[in-house]
């Protein structure tokens, strides 16, 4: 679809500078009519000052919509993936991530709503949400027009962008100190990047960090939560039932004071670079742990450790932005089945930056005291380990007659002759030098 053919587009507006330069754009060099849309999904700031800003941008009252999808946020995206216990590259909780599929889906259904046929967004060509938010788009609606200003125009540096302001009377809060790190925030984390933080040997100074306490100032004493669950999803703490955003919340609040949650990441972008991020996740860290402490009482072993091997690819599909991809949704109907009797309550203890499960209870547990005891029992028969290990040594016992090679070279050689390894080492290193004919080229 070309510019001139787009009518109406629906924009994914902050409220900031560079999404109302976005809104000016679009009316000047589309000519379209632009419809706002802010999600308040608890970053902590207010949403409403972004309709006062687009009001004075020209955009009509009934082309305004900001919408509180704190619930949907918890409840819809970020609970279902905590029940996967997903972390991307070991570490990173996918805050910015499982944010981006819901701000896309409420974009289309506003877009059908008003008779907009395009959708726009503020993310750069650099990084990921660019294509987090188009493939939302484009599942939810094959026919949408999308634009992507930051791979349209020369705006390309921030004297550019305000300069642009400037020309164009668009409102510049210059009150107060700004943060100089590229930031996003909601119910589940804030992160930070830019900056000194491009180098990855830099520390970062400490009031970067706006949500936890420094680990060495929290508080001396430790303090005890438990955290009810049902079906996979936390429903309750010291046992007071709450709504999914609460609980949220709460956990945030706890995290906050005791200084939980914070990592300094590079992490590998879906578009091919490295980027160095730091993060706080208060409340999602505590999550993470109580969950696979309810999940090693009520999972059976195998589908808990098939669990964890599907992982790391629904981390990823979700980092990637393919939430409403087949395959997220078939792994989720997979991983919610296992969620059936994950239910009980963990008990955690909360203690400068670190969170310790001190005790969990379910109902459904799979735990048998009488089968785990240390002591004298009358349910397990010790001898009968005795087939089951000579059984799984089979096919030991058959290599070992025929082929005997294949372990002579361990039984004869020393296990702690350190040199006698190194040898061998250097010895295969050649033989695979040799064969790529790379003969004694250092590397």
């Amino acid at each position: 679809m070309s510019k001139k053919e787009i009518k109406k587009a629906v924009l994914a507006y902050s409220g900031g500078l560079d999404t109302s330069i976005i809104l000016k754009w679009l009316q000047d060099e589309y000519g379209c009519e632009v419809v706002t849309f802010t999600a308040d999904l608890g970053q902590g700031e207010e949403v409403e000052p972004a309709r006062q800003k687009a009001l004075q941008l020209g955009i009509k009252p009934e082309n305004i919509f900001i919408e509180d999808l704190r619930e949907e946020f918890v409840r819809d995206f970020v609970f279902p993936m905590f029940r996967a216990n997903a972390i991307y590259e070991g570490e990173y909780l996918l805050g910015t991530s499982i944010a981006r599929p819901l701000i896309a889906k409420k974009q289309i259904e506003i877009a059908h709503k008003t008779g907009a046929d395009a959708v726009a967004h503020g993310a750069t060509g650099k990084g990921n949400d660019q294509v987090r938010f188009e493939l939302g788009y484009l599942s939810l609606d094959p026919e949408i027009a999308v634009i992507a200003p930051w791979r349209e125009w020369d705006l390309n540096s921030r004297e550019k962008l305000l300069a642009y302001a400037e020309k164009h009377g668009i409102p510049i809060d210059r009150k107060g100190k700004k943060s100089p790190y590229s930031m996003d925030a909601n119910l589940l984390h804030i992160s930070y990047e830019g900056q000194i933080l491009e180098d990855p040997a830099a520390e970062p100074e400490e009031d970067m960090w706006l949500w936890t306490t420094a680990p060495e100032k929290a508080p001396d004493e430790p303090e005890y939560i438990t955290i009810g669950y049902k079906k996979g999803d936390p429903v309750s703490i010291n046992g007071e039932e709450m709504s999914p955003a609460t609980i949220l919340e709460t956990l945030n609040t706890y995290g906050k004071k005791h200084g939980i949650g914070r990592i300094d990441i590079v992490e590998n972008r879906y578009v091919g670079m490295k980027a160095r991020g730091c993060y706080e996740t208060p409340g999602g860290t505590i999550m993470l742990k109580a969950h696979r402490a309810m999940e090693s009482i009520t999972l059976d072993r195998e589908e808990a450790h098939m669990k964890d091997e599907l992982m790391p690819r629904y981390a990823t599909l979700i980092y990637n932005g393919y939430w409403w991809s087949p395959e997220r949704e078939m792994l989720q109907a997979a991983i919610d089945r296992t969620q059936r009797f994950v239910e009980g309550e963990v008990r955690l203890k909360l203690y400068k930056g670190n969170v310790t499960v001190v005790g969990r209870q379910s109902p459904k547990s799979l735990y048998s005291p009488a089968h785990s005891t240390f002591e004298e029992d009358d349910v397990y028969n010790q001898k009968d380990a005795e087939g089951f290990i000579r059984l799984n040594a089979l096919r030991f016992i058959i290599e070992g007659k025929q082929q005997p090679e294949r372990r002579q070279e361990e039984l004869e050689g020393s296990s702690d002759d350190v040199c006698q390894i190194e040898t061998k080492s250097v010895s295969l290193c050649q033989k695979i030098k040799n064969f790529f004919g790379l003969g004694n080229t250092r590397s």
